[in-house]
C-alpha cells in the first residue's frame, strides 16, 4: 500500500509542476530539429518518450547495454563482440554444455543491446 501511495505523490508532484506539458513541449522541439537535420521525427518522438517512461518507473540503465555501448563507442561493430564481453573467470568454470548454453545467452543479449543502440544512434542529434 506504502508503494502505492508514494507512486501517486510522484504523479501528483509532476502534474503539479507542468511536468508533462515541459516534457511534450521538449519532445516536439527536437523532433522539430531531428526533422529539419533530415531524421524520421517519429523514431525520434518514440526514443523519447520510452526513456520518460523508463525514468518515471525508476528503472536503472542496464549495466550489460552500458558495457555494449561502452564497446561500440570505443570500437564500433566489432568481430569479437561476444568474446570481449565474456566473463572469463565465469565461462571458465563451465562444462561445455553450459558453455554453449552462456554463450547463446551473451549473443543474444548482444543482438538486443546492439538493436537498442542503433536506435539510440538513429534517433541521436
Amino acid at each position: 500500500m506504502d508503494d502505492i501511495k508514494a507512486i501517486a505523490k510522484q504523479a501528483k508532484r509532476r502534474l503539479g509542476t507542468d511536468f508533462w506539458r515541459r516534457c511534450k513541449e521538449d519532445v516536439d522541439t527536437t523532433a522539430r530539429e531531428a526533422e529539419k537535420n533530415g531524421k524520421n521525427a517519429g523514431k525520434v518522438k518514440s526514443h523519447l518518450y520510452d526513456k520518460v517512461k523508463s525514468v518515471i518507473r525508476g528503472e536503472a540503465e542496464d549495466e550489460f547495454y552500458l558495457k555494449v555501448k561502452k564497446l561500440l563507442d570505443e570500437y564500433g561493430e566489432t568481430s569479437d563482440a561476444i568474446g570481449r564481453l565474456t566473463d572469463r573467470e565465469y565461462f571458465n568454470t563451465l562444462s561445455y554444455e553450459e558453455r554453449q548454453r552462456y554463450t547463446m545467452e551473451l549473443s543474444s543479449k548482444y543482438l538486443a543491446a546492439l538493436e537498442k543502440y542503433r536506435k539510440e544512434k538513429e534517433s541521436a542529434l
